[in-house]
């Protein structure tokens, strides 16, 4: 029975869903949305402020400062109340409303970005906003998650040995690619201790970090407007790119089935469908991780008529194959 004093000392590790039944894709999807924080970014929130209290950077007065479009924050917040540390969420305007509420409830403080930044979009102007206030005023404490090493370090030494253990005859895994840290600290383990299992990158369309041309996003979460300087392709095998319409679909065709999970695993449900359709993948074991669940994305993907676009009943041109 865990009994726990740090709501950071709980994350449920071995929970898949096997997503033959529910969509009939030969797919076992890792679930990371059980813990106190809701999603995969409580371990990559926990390495990179210990680190900090480690080396003396965050220390009585500072105040935490992380540019974030939501789920960090959230995890950032919860660690910062446990502890007694001030937080300062720099996020956007496609943040969802209810990971703003949790912060705000959680004590911490929310500024909203509205306008991108003319080349590097949102998230340019989160970054802009985050340097410059630090240069301001010295008390302000910048982890930076998109430069900070123990962003994949914290899945090199918990999220992938997991996935290890629970399959050892893997032969490809799927990661959603935001900052990059859960793909290249799941990457980076493989290629060092299991070479034959290949690692597969899952991108939004419109996102640059694989060199694609940008667009417009809706879904916070994965992709970004500004290449992610964790990234190193060479630990890759492949990428592949979603539509955000097929993103929403799988994750409509998921709830009909009594699981409600975040935007971020529809797309990467969307596109290791799309992958292993094009591979047998009926002939593989193969793993997704999904890195939340999906209450905080009720007043978008899961409300009737967003985006206009979107037809419920169709069933993704990425599944079509395996469906």
């Amino acid at each position: 029975m865990p009994v726990i004093s740090d709501p950071a000392q709980f994350n449920e590790e071995d929970l898949y869903v096997d997503l033959r039944a529910a969509l009939g894709l030969p797919l076992y999807l890792k679930c990371e949305g059980f813990n106190f924080a809701g999603s995969v970014k409580l371990k990559a929130a926990a390495e990179m402020v210990d680190a900090a209290e480690r080396e003396g950077r965050l220390r009585p007065g500072s105040v935490l400062v992380e540019s974030s479009s939501g789920n960090l924050g959230v995890a950032l917040g919860m660690i910062a109340a446990s502890r007694g540390h001030r937080f300062l969420c720099v996020t956007d305007a496609r943040c969802n409303r209810a990971s703003v509420r949790l912060m705000e409830a959680l004590g911490s403080h929310v500024h909203v970005i509205d306008e991108p930044d003319l080349h590097g979009g949102f998230l340019g102007a989160r970054i802009a906003y985050v340097r410059a206030l630090c240069a301001a005023d010295e008390r302000y404490v910048w982890l930076n998650q998109y430069t900070n090493q123990g962003n994949w370090r914290a899945h090199f030494r918990t999220t992938a040995p997991a996935i290890a253990r629970s399959f050892p005859d893997l032969d490809v895994l799927f990661v959603g690619a935001g900052t990059t840290g859960t793909l290249m600290g799941c990457a980076r383990w493989f290629w060092q201790w299991r070479r034959r299992v290949r690692v597969v990158a899952v991108d939004s369309v419109g996102s640059v970090t694989f060199g694609a041309t940008p667009g417009r996003r809706m879904i916070p979460g994965l992709g970004t407007s500004v290449p992610p300087p964790l990234l190193d392709e060479s630990y890759v095998d492949d990428v592949v790119h979603v539509e955000e319409t097929d993103t929403v679909r799988v994750c409509r065709l998921l709830a009909g089935r009594g699981f409600l999970f975040g935007g971020s695993t529809g797309t990467v449900v969307s596109g290791a469908g799309q992958w292993l359709a094009r591979h047998g993948g009926r002939e593989l074991t193969a793993v997704a991780i999904a890195p939340d669940l999906g209450e905080r994305y009720l007043d978008t993907v899961y409300r009737e008529g967003w985006p206009a676009d979107v037809t419920e009943a169709e069933v993704p041109a990425a599944l079509a194959g395996l469906v």
